[in-house]
């Protein structure tokens, strides 16, 4: 982290510096940490990768202190620089994220691509919790271990496993909303990686998800995962353009076959 680098791309450094400076002075006693979690933390990311972050606040945000970093946001968002509009992250409250997820329990969130914060469980996990403790890189604040109690192989294997089985349910319920180049190639992705991350007890990026699921999973899958993987580029080109009829009728049928896995685990 020496003179605040975090990433190999001195852009995205220059934009995170600033993110966390005037987050310091925005929240002062109330901060107590920012963290990169997600592909930057596991590895394997590059410039198509979001930037995920993690907040950790002293208590609950007052509502000054949320129209302050909507502002803040906002600014961060229009800045020329093609990394400020894929932040992607939640503001923690320090004993939320001590403690196991509570189903319902709502974060500040914002979302990649998107300038405004809204509340949601996105981040939420235990995954994002494993991923934190574990590989999170400080950009100010204490060590992640910390502030993150340790999560159990078995504990996160359940949540990848009942994740799995509800998206997929949504998935295969309503299959249209996912019919595009980029929904395809990440719903194969994911579905590799929590393949890899249900057998492992431990998360990896997306690229050794996929080195894995060609490794282990059948054969048959090897040719869908590669194209998937090279369409993952360019997603703003990408979510605009309909999925191959073929590669996206493969893909419903590689997410049956993962829920089958996950079941029989």
């Amino acid at each position: 982290m020496n003179q605040f680098s975090p990433t190999l791309f001195p852009p995205l450094n220059g934009v995170l510096r600033q993110f966390v400076s005037n987050l310091q002075e925005i929240l002062s006693e109330a901060f107590i940490g920012a963290y990169l979690q997600g592909s930057f933390a596991v590895g394997d990311y590059d410039q198509y990768s979001d930037v995920d972050f993690i907040i950790v606040t002293k208590d609950e945000l007052t509502l000054g202190q949320v129209d302050a970093l909507q502002e803040l946001h906002g600014w961060i968002f229009s800045l020329d620089c093609p990394w400020a509009q894929h932040l992607d992250g939640s503001y923690f409250p320090k004993d939320i994220l001590r403690n196991p997820p509570r189903s319902g329990d709502q974060l500040l969130y914002l979302d990649n691509g998107h300038s405004e914060l809204i509340c949601s469980t996105h981040c939420n996990t235990l995954v994002v919790r494993w991923v934190m403790r574990e590989k999170g890189i400080v950009l100010a604040g204490p060590p992640t271990t910390s502030l993150v109690d340790p999560v159990t192989k078995d504990m996160l294997r359940e949540e990848i496993r009942v994740d799995m089985i509800s998206w997929g349910s949504e998935i295969l319920g309503d299959p249209e909303r996912f019919n595009n180049r980029f929904y395809q190639s990440f719903v194969v992705l994911s579905y590799c990686r929590m393949l890899h991350d249900l057998q492992a007890g431990s998360v990896a990026s997306k690229l050794a998800g996929a080195e894995w699921a060609k490794s282990n999973l059948d054969p048959g899958w090897r040719d869908l995962i590669d194209r998937t993987w090279a369409a993952r580029l360019n997603p703003e080109i990408t979510i605009r353009q309909p999925a191959e009829p073929s590669d996206f009728e493969r893909t419903l049928e590689f997410v049956r076959y993962a829920i089958e896995f996950s079941r029989n685990y």
